[in-house]
């Protein structure tokens, strides 16, 4: 089992993408799409990584252009730039591999999600952390007042302070994700998904998890919830449920 320390692999567009890739020698790869402004050394893509190497799977995580040290500005990127670095990323590393496992967490769910046909003969299962397609106009357009929306469409920028955090909300940003809706559409791959959302989220609504639920028509699923869970789901014991999930989903259904 090769394990290799943090790469940069070059986009068709010339954008630097950090990655770590753990190579097992076998056909399943477990995928971890990270957040909204997140990294890919947090604790989630830490704790699946170790069950990685324990159970000598294959892991591959990795960081979208303007997050963490991938190149690239945060506020020139959106939801399609991201979704292609990962694909272009995915298809690359995973050549020689048969079996997809995408591990979600929030935004990072809804890449996963657009990238279920480009990879849907390898895509064997999906996992979700408070999952959050869409969020940019659900969570975030539609909640903004008169003025915020003014500014974003006049200054192109909104620089949105919550929970101790600044995101720079761009218009190209909010523009984009709008040409990303993906919860109208029907996803027919017969494939087991599970989804994990805390009860104490006060970022994304469960109701998230429910929609994707919904429209993947075709899959054995289950919505995990998780008492006192917020959205990070971070606790020892949501890391321990997710990875015995991702235990059961690869002995069961690979």
């Amino acid at each position: 089992m090769s394990y290799k320390r943090s790469k940069y692999f070059l986009t068709t567009t010339k954008r630097k993408i950090k990655y770590l890739h753990l190579n097992a020698k076998n056909q399943t790869v477990v995928v971890f799409f990270h957040g909204f402004m997140s990294d890919m050394i947090g604790t989630k893509p830490k704790a699946i990584q170790k069950f990685c190497k324990r159970k000598k799977i294959n892991f591959l995580k990795f960081e979208y252009s303007g997050h963490g040290k991938s190149s690239g500005k945060f506020t020139q990127g959106n939801i399609s730039k991201w979704t292609n670095d990962a694909r272009q990323l995915i298809a690359s590393k995973t050549k020689k591999n048969k079996n997809l496992i995408f591990i979600g967490s929030s935004m990072g769910s809804w890449i996963a999600l657009n990238l279920f046909y480009a990879f849907k003969k390898k895509v064997k299962g999906f996992i979700g952390i408070s999952s959050a397609p869409e969020f940019l106009e659900e969570i975030m357009w539609k909640k903004f007042d008169k003025k915020i929306k003014k500014l974003i469409m006049t200054k192109k920028i909104y620089n949105l302070d919550q929970g101790g955090y600044i995101y720079p909300i761009t218009k190209q940003l909010i523009l984009d994700g709008r040409k990303n809706k993906i919860m109208n559409s029907k996803i027919n791959l017969k494939i087991p998904i599970v989804l994990f959302h805390g009860l104490n989220d006060k970022v994304v609504p469960i109701k998230f998890s429910k929609k994707i639920l919904k429209i993947c028509k075709k899959s054995k699923k289950k919505l995990i919830k998780l008492k006192k869970g917020d959205h990070s789901l971070s606790r020892i014991s949501d890391l321990k449920k997710i990875c015995n999930e991702l235990d059961y989903m690869v002995s069961k259904h690979i």
